[in-house]
């Protein structure tokens, strides 16, 4: 056969692929539609492990690698997962109407909570310098009034602090609660509105605005001693599969020292250190290894990101030196290992990481 005849056929075998596929997600919608009315949960892992074991033992019989049908079964398991999950928001949305203030809703992030909001039925009115002031959009967060049922604070964190200390002296009637990922520069403000008696509580999202699945993401929640508002900003998200933690405002900034702040600051120092490699800049930028590839993948998302963000991630934690003087320390170490011919330590230094990352499964 020639190369056309070739091609054709397998643009018709794409095309079949194509229409198994959409046959596919047609039954996911009906097994979703089954699990609300029946009320099970959403994800059901043993069923995926049989599922990805079924077709690497189909891949094997046909002569086909196993690894490949395992990526795109687990493609599809995760398509299926997000269908079923954005169906359920939607059908146990608890908006009905109900009014949200989104404020910093044309960040980033603040564009995710819009349309969490609205998929559940909520009336959305956003608040960000960037936007025209128009029936649902204004400039200034308080030219949008204060009728709201919930109000997200998801403006810049310095920003977002002065905005909670501000909205005190409204004391709003519905639920307000920041999505900062750090607490140290909110604190005043949520304490303010706490003492107010508003219905205040703290979230921080651990995933990016791009994320569509909640499944295997955490959500933090930092009560600011109102339960009833942390309750009920639980609920938002009851119909998801996100991960719920619940963390004291301390503990959150310490912990995202490490969890943010470290990450951050390596990958930083990853690529500074090779903008700055002079000479061997040129050659490093052609070369590849499995290793390096991996690191390359993270540290480019972190140089695509916002860097104001992220150094206010750094700046604005009072715990935030702690990790980067560990980070210091840990490359000391490894240079004095090396500069001493020093082998039994730096095997050490490895022997301890591999038994901490053990220990996290």
């Amino acid at each position: 056969m020639s190369l056309e005849n070739l091609r054709k056929n397998l643009s018709s075998i794409d095309k079949q692929l194509v229409e198994i596929i959409a046959k596919r997600q047609e039954i996911v919608s009906q097994i979703g539609e089954f699990k609300r009315t029946s009320g099970t949960g959403t994800r059901d892992y043993a069923r995926e492990k049989d599922v990805l074991d079924m077709g690497r033992k189909q891949a094997k019989d046909v002569g086909v690698d196993p690894d490949l049908i395992e990526a795109f079964l687990k493609m599809l398991i995760r398509a299926s997962l997000e269908s079923q999950e954005r169906d359920r928001v939607a059908a146990e949305g608890q908006g009905d109407g109900s009014r949200a203030l989104i404020i910093g809703g044309a960040g980033k992030m603040g564009r995710w909570f819009v349309d969490f909001f609205a998929s559940q039925g909520y009336s959305i009115t956003v608040a960000d310098p960037s936007v025209k002031n128009g029936s649902s959009t204004f400039k200034f967060w308080k030219d949008a009034g204060l009728d709201f049922d919930y109000i997200v604070v998801a403006a810049p964190l310095a920003v977002s602090g002065k905005i909670l200390e501000e909205l005190a002296t409204f004391k709003p009637r519905g639920l307000i609660f920041d999505v900062g990922s750090l607490k140290s520069p909110l604190i005043n403000g949520l304490e303010k509105l706490r003492k107010a008696g508003c219905k205040v509580t703290s979230i921080h999202p651990m995933f990016g605005p791009d994320t569509r699945l909640l499944s295997d993401h955490h959500l933090i929640f930092c009560d600011v001693g109102n339960q009833t508002a942390t309750k009920a900003a639980k609920k938002l998200f009851s119909s998801t599969m996100v991960k719920q933690l619940d963390m004291g405002l301390d503990d959150h900034d310490r912990v995202i020292a490490y969890v943010l702040g470290l990450s951050h600051a390596l990958n930083i120092a990853f690529f500074t250190a090779l903008a700055e490699s002079g000479e061997a800049s040129p050659l490093l930028a052609q070369m590849s290894s499995t290793t390096f590839d991996s690191q390359l993948l993270v540290s480019a998302a972190v140089a695509e990101d916002n860097p104001h963000l992220y150094y206010e991630i750094q700046k604005l934690n009072k715990f935030g030196l702690g990790s980067l003087d560990a980070l210091c320390n840990a490359a000391m170490k490894i240079r004095k290992a090396i500069a001493e011919d020093d082998e039994d330590t730096f095997v050490e230094l490895m022997k301890k990481g591999r038994e901490y990352l053990s220990l996290r499964g």
